[in-house]
């Protein structure tokens, strides 16, 4: 099938999405004011709490939610044929990732910027509030290192794109001190400079790769694991205007650039998929992927569909810096159909590729002898892009030589594709960067929170000492699993993790629909729990038994597979508890007795002016 009426149906489907089911949901469900006093004014404090224009947001949080899930998850799930692939993309983001996404947002919004955890604390109860803080505890730190694992890879030896996102950190400290201390409320200016200065550093990573200082940027993989732990914990403790903010906007230029580009690419190539709509695999016995389509693909495509871990920016540094409500619907609705539109894309980079060559490069040689396949044209390739991509597991190096056959096949394009190539290395290393910094912050805001039940002064973000100690503890936590992790181990429990934390997420926002009286809209989250409770904790079931227990009886492996069955066992138990607590919670709602005191609760009305409760 040729891969032009993909790209413009799927461009419709999104369109149509926002701007009638995100309407809905905005007006009727959750009837979004923009006179409400929002925390980022309320609780200025410069550092956590800070009122950013809406575009500037925008690019903080499609930049901090958009990691490798959009990049490597439809590559590998490529495995089970596009159709699949396509329609859980689409019809998952639509109705269920972007739901997730805005109702959080809102719901963090009207909780003064706090965390998911203590959403649940206060619209369910003590029992799912101490339950979540565990779990999302436990599920962000392995979130972390499936995320820079990534990075760490896409990374490894390769002096241009470590230049160039090494970069992007001093790019983004001139960015923040110019737009909040020198110019406060300048975007346009610093936009345009930091664009250019991001180009120059893209262009001048293929100078520095061929020079002489190349071996300043060539990092092994433990090497980069404690250079990427140094830049997470910075970026968490340094106030969130002067690092985490402008690099993430700065980062979403290149992200958005580089996918309108790619839609371009497509337009004018329109290259025929040649992967299958549906697979032999779909029935498990696949190379890339050890399962079968159910209920694998919905764990494997989780960002890009649906993702968890969005749930953290919703209700972690988004609340904590949106300047009127009204904007939620743009930002945590619209940025997560971005990134849908991203997972359409790196589909279609990947199918490009013929079945053979394909393989070749997302399967160890030895299995892909097995297969039986024949490579097509992975030699002419390899030359391209001036690398053996022979081998290269993982989802990323398959993206990247997809993304670059498509540029490369542009009229006058054909001399480029090593440096298409190794641009689109940058571009999923930069893709992942952006995660990285936004959740460690999140972690520290969630432990700090947690912590603060039990010693008041950790409950206050802007504490400097609790600040260092929390981002300690969380960098040490997901730096272990990346320095001692590979792919085939952390990628499994990632995408278990990520879609278990999804089903908290619905969780929470359906008893905050219940609580506000919104009963009658309570099915737009309760469908899409059910349908990811059911797919994620069977997944669970299915890896512990099939890839970390077996793990454990390798040579060397025994702790670490006991470690990821045993963090998966309490993930899927506490996910458990949080949704029998959820329900009790509704049906107590729904039987007319009090809400609990700390919860939005319903809209009242005096002297005639619609306010709310709480």
């Amino acid at each position: 099938m040729n891969s032009f009426p993909i790209i413009v149906g799927a461009l419709c489907i999104l369109a149509l999405g926002y701007r009638f089911y995100s309407a809905f949901i905005a007006a009727k469900v959750l009837a979004l004011d923009g006179r409400r006093a929002m925390p980022s004014h309320l609780f200025r404090d410069g550092h956590n709490y800070m009122p950013m224009n809406r575009w500037v947001l925008f690019g903080h949080h499609f930049a901090a939610i958009a990691g490798p899930g959009p990049l490597v998850g439809p590559v590998l799930a490529a495995q089970f044929g596009y159709a699949p692939s396509l329609l859980w993309l689409l019809f998952g983001a639509v109705l269920a990732g972007t739901v997730q996404d805005f109702v959080i947002l809102v719901a963090s919004v009207r909780h003064n910027g706090r965390s998911l955890p203590e959403i649940a604390r206060a619209e369910i109860g003590p029992v799912s509030g101490f339950t979540a803080g565990i779990a999302v505890l436990f599920i962000v730190v392995v979130a972390l290192a499936g995320l820079g694992l990534v990075v760490v890879n896409a990374l490894a030896e390769s002096s241009w794109g470590t230049f160039t996102i090494a970069m992007t950190i001093p790019i983004a400290l001139v960015m923040g001190v110019y737009m909040f201390r020198l110019r406060p409320g300048s975007v346009r200016g610093p936009s345009a400079a930091g664009v250019v200065a991001l180009i120059l550093a893209v262009v001048g990573g293929r100078w520095v790769a061929g020079s002489p200082f190349a071996g300043w940027f060539l990092f092994d993989h433990h090497q980069l694991t404690f250079l990427l732990c140094f830049y997470g914990f910075a970026a968490s403790v340094l106030p969130v205007w002067l690092l985490l903010a402008p690099r993430d906007y700065l980062s979403a230029y290149m992200k958005v650039g580089t996918v309108v580009m790619l839609i371009a690419g497509v337009l004018i190539v329109r290259p025929d998929m040649q992967l299958p709509a549906f697979s032999p695999f779909v029935h498990g016995g696949g190379p890339v992927i050890p399962g079968q389509l159910f209920p694998f693909l919905f764990v494997t495509i989780a960002c890009g569909a649906i993702s968890g871990a969005h749930s953290l920016i919703s209700s972690g540094t988004t609340p904590k810096m949106l300047g009127n409500e009204l904007d939620a619907r743009f930002i945590g609705y619209g940025a997560m159909l971005v990134e849908s539109l991203v997972g359409v894309m790196a589909l279609i980079a990947a199918c490009s590729l013929h079945p053979g060559d394909y393989y070749a490069i997302n399967v160890p040689p030895a299995v892909f002898k097995t297969l039986g396949l024949q490579t097509v044209d992975l030699a002419e390739l390899s030359r391209g892009v001036g690398e053996n991509v022979v081998g290269r597991t993982g989802g990323a190096v398959t993206l990247a030589v997809g993304m670059a056959k498509i540029f490369a096949s542009i009229p006058g394009m054909g001399t480029l594709m090593g440096y298409w190539y190794h641009f689109a290395i940058m571009f999923e290393a930069l893709f992942v960067l952006t995660c990285i910094d936004a959740f460690t912050r999140v972690a520290r805001y969630l432990l700090q929170e947690f912590l603060g039940n039990f010693c008041k002064p950790f409950g206050n973000p802007a504490w400097l000492p609790g600040s260092v100690l929390t981002t300690s503890a969380i960098v040490v936590s997901w730096g272990y699993f990346i320095y001692t992790g590979s792919i085939r181990s952390i990628w499994p429990m990632f995408g278990t993790a990520n879609q278990l934390l999804a089903t908290v997420a619905l969780a929470i926002a359906t008893t905050f629909l219940v609580n506000m009286g919104k009963l009658r809209y309570a099915p737009i989250t309760v469908v899409p729990m059910a349908f990811v409770a059911v797919t994620t904790l069977t997944a669970g079931a299915l890896n512990i038994k099939d890839n970390f227990l077996p793990l454990a009886n390798q040579p060397g492996q025994a702790f670490q597979g006991y470690l990821q069955s045993g963090l998966t066992v309490i993930m899927m138990v506490a996910v458990v508890v949080i949704l029998i607590d959820s329900g009790r919670r509704c049906l107590a709602t729904l039987r007319g007795r009090p809400i609990p005191p700390k919860a939005f609760g319903p809209a009242v009305v005096r002297e005639g002016v619609p306010q709310r409760c709480c």
